[in-house]
């Protein structure tokens, strides 16, 4: 069901990019219904996607169904007309996004064709969806005979990411990676911040050349770590994964396990990297994360492990672009993006040396900083062992009693032994989240301030 799902989105993205000018804003809401009737079979299931707003702008109902009808056969070959839903279900929506622009209906007749792990499936490729789509509130509705679920997606910070020649992207870079207790409020960006790469061109395979696949077809990387800790830049970092999605020229998610990606720690050089290596996850895993997600090896380093650390991932946006002036019609668009996807092993496997050679450059400079901090948190370290060393030896070999038992008072501890230990975590923990406010970063407090439906301070 999700692949049907997917060619409605991209049908939607494309006819909205032929139609729309570059200053109309890319936002508005998507709902996406999945139901059965009382009447039907409770094997079968329904399905309705409806779109309004800006994003769609240009697009007319009729319009859609006259392309709709052209592309039906290549679209929803598994699929059978079934029954509007009931009009009180889009109420709401249109009350919030304004009158549909878009409004699909589709019956799957036997829902055990879909597998046990449907709804997981829709649920990853929507958020996927979402993340390159951040102007765009998805709305995911269940509603059986039984049972009605309403999982939520929620996108609370937003970056606008410029590119030559293309329309800006929407990225959901919202972190919710609770920040520790003792930091203060105002004090913890709750975003990320993405970093456009180098554009490379592609060579397309002859075999995709004979089917049809012109044009020029290039990849945009983009890179975003998570959590931002820019404004902590004496906290130690670890990275635990990395996670690589693609997406289609019309930003739609090209999602399936991909052997090209699974392979592709055997051609990255880790040591440049600094990361003491990269393993593939798993089939499943990759088919449920919507991606590629490599996981980090991590060193084996005792020492560090009582040191504040935070643990970080990175996200690797891969967008296609193909353009092609010969190419206009809508249904040959559509062609051309199937064609793409139908093809991207090969060619990924055309251009191995260029991407390998991208994807470790992007890698590398994003990572940077992370290893500027390892060498700053050796300097630390040192100094830290002779702040430790030289406060100890002046309380051990202090004669006054007084003194001494001030010390060991305000520390609430019993001996010397805990003073070392308690000294040495006070000291970690004062050095490690030393703040440094950055302009750029999502205050946690101007974050919950925008959000909070309570009483102003004037109100109060």
């Amino acid at each position: 069901m999700w692949r049907e799902i997917q060619q409605v989105l991209r049908l939607v993205k494309l006819m909205g990019k032929q139609r729309r000018q570059r200053a109309v804003k890319t936002t508005g809401g998507l709902v996406v219904l999945l139901w059965t009737e009382t009447k039907t079979a409770a094997q079968s299931l329904n399905c309705t996607v409806a779109a309004a707003g800006p994003w769609c702008t240009g697009i007319k109902m009729k319009a859609f169904q006259s392309v709709l009808t052209d592309l039906k056969a290549s679209m929803f070959p598994c699929t059978w007309p079934c029954p509007e839903p009931d009009p009180e279900e889009l109420s709401v929506f249109t009350e919030l996004y304004g009158s549909l622009r878009l409004l699909l209906s589709f019956q799957m007749k036997d829902r055990r064709l879909l597998g046990p792990e449907w709804k997981t499936h829709i649920e990853t490729f929507l958020h996927t969806f979402s993340l390159a789509n951040a102007g765009i509130k998805i709305h995911l509705k269940y509603k059986f005979i039984h049972q009605t679920l309403q999982p939520e997606f929620r996108v609370k910070i937003k970056s606008r990411v410029a590119q030559k020649g293309e329309r800006p992207l929407s990225l959901d870079v919202t972190c919710n990676t609770q920040p520790p207790e003792y930091v203060k409020k105002g004090c913890w960006c709750q975003g990320g911040h993405p970093v456009l790469g180098d554009r490379l061109l592609l060579s397309i395979p002859p075999r995709a050349m004979d089917q049809g696949l012109y044009g020029e077809l290039s990849l945009q990387p983009v890179t975003l770590l998570s959590p931002c800790v820019l404004q902590y830049p004496n906290l130690a970092t670890q990275l635990t994964h990395i996670q690589v999605l693609v997406y289609s020229p019309s930003n739609v998610p090209v999602t399936g396990p991909s052997s090209f990606f699974q392979n592709l720690p055997a051609h990255l050089g880790c040591e440049e990297l600094s990361v003491h290596g990269l393993h593939c996850s798993s089939y499943k895993d990759l088919v449920l994360n919507g991606g590629t997600v490599y996981e980090v090896e991590q060193e084996n380093q005792e020492e560090e492990s009582s040191l504040p650390t935070m643990q970080q991932g990175l996200l690797l946006f891969l967008f296609l672009q193909h353009s092609d002036p010969f190419t206009s019609q809508l249904s040959d668009v559509m062609a051309t993006e199937a064609l793409i996807e139908h093809h991207l092993e090969d060619i990924l496997s055309n251009n191995r040396q260029a991407v390998t050679a991208s994807l470790q450059t992007e890698l590398k400079k994003t990572l940077k900083a992370q290893h500027r901090r390892k060498r700053d948190q050796e300097k630390l370290r040192s100094a830290a062992k002779v702040i430790l060393t030289s406060s100890m030896s002046i309380v051990s070999c202090s004669s006054n009693m007084d003194f001494r038992n001030a010390c060991l008072n305000s520390m609430k501890v019993r001996d010397t032994h805990e003073l070392s230990a308690s000294l040495c975590e006070s000291l970690w923990r004062v050095t490690s989240w030393k703040f440094t406010p950055r302009g750029w970063c999502y205050s946690a407090q101007m974050e919950e301030e925008a959000e909070s439906d309570g009483p102003t301070r004037t109100e109060i």
